[in-house]
């Protein structure tokens, strides 16, 4: 698990639509935007605008969570993995912060087609070269996304808890880079490669959700947004 730097923010609520005003706020391209993902069988899939690059899951951070993740940290130590070099990945040092950097995970491993400008554009480009422990440090003192995610977290649907509570749900974004699916946790050690994409990002992509699903089959509390194509 990464160290928290004791800053502390308020968390986002998984909204498509606060997503997306919160990314177009600080330099996302409008061509580009969040939507619900209603299901992950096949033909739900489908509907959704294509091309779909990034999904953000949110998801129940518990005791059955915890305990995957050391096993599986664990099996990634013996056993390695291979990891892209050309993945943008962050680490979460700010409480509450996951949504927003589930979010940029989104997008700075999507450049190639999702266009940026101002905030976004230049954060990225301070920090390509920077290690995951600096980027994670950079986004500490990044006033103007700090800025907009706390308008953004007040913007959704329900009363956002405050700052200070211990918040039990968790974002992660799921990316295709060179061909592989990655989880990027900014909590985590390291991504995790989930292997090449079978025949769609997309698909490939819900698999690694229903995976996570199957892990606590007791509780419901889970929802997916797509980084897709606006209509």
């Amino acid at each position: 698990m990464s160290e928290e730097s004791g800053i502390r923010w308020i968390p986002l609520e998984s909204n498509p639509q606060v997503m997306s005003k919160f990314m177009h706020r600080i330099g996302m391209s409008d061509q580009w935007q969040f939507i619900d993902v209603i299901g992950l069988d096949d033909d739900l899939l489908m509907i959704l605008p294509q091309p779909v690059v990034a999904l953000v899951l949110l998801f129940p951070y518990n005791d059955k969570t915890k305990a995957f993740t050391e096993t599986e940290e664990k099996k990634i130590l013996e056993d390695g993995q291979t990891v892209s070099d050309k993945l943008y990945y962050m680490k979460q040092t700010i409480s509450n912060a996951c949504g927003t950097i589930g979010l940029l995970h989104a997008v700075f491993n999507n450049t190639q087609t999702v266009s940026l400008e101002s905030t976004l554009k230049e954060f990225r480009d301070e920090t390509k070269d920077m290690t995951p422990e600096e980027r994670g440090k950079k986004l500490e003192s990044s006033e103007t996304i700090s800025q907009a995610h706390e308008v953004s977290a007040q913007e959704g649907q329900t009363e956002p808890p405050a700052p200070e509570e211990n918040v039990c749900l968790h974002f992660i974004a799921l990316v295709e880079k060179e061909g592989c699916v990655y989880e990027l946790d900014g909590r985590k050690k390291f991504p995790i490669n989930h292997g090449p994409v079978e025949e769609s990002f997309l698909k490939s992509a819900a698999n690694v959700c229903k995976k996570f699903m199957a892990r606590d089959l007791s509780t419901l509390h889970f929802n997916v947004v797509a980084l897709a194509k606006s209509d």
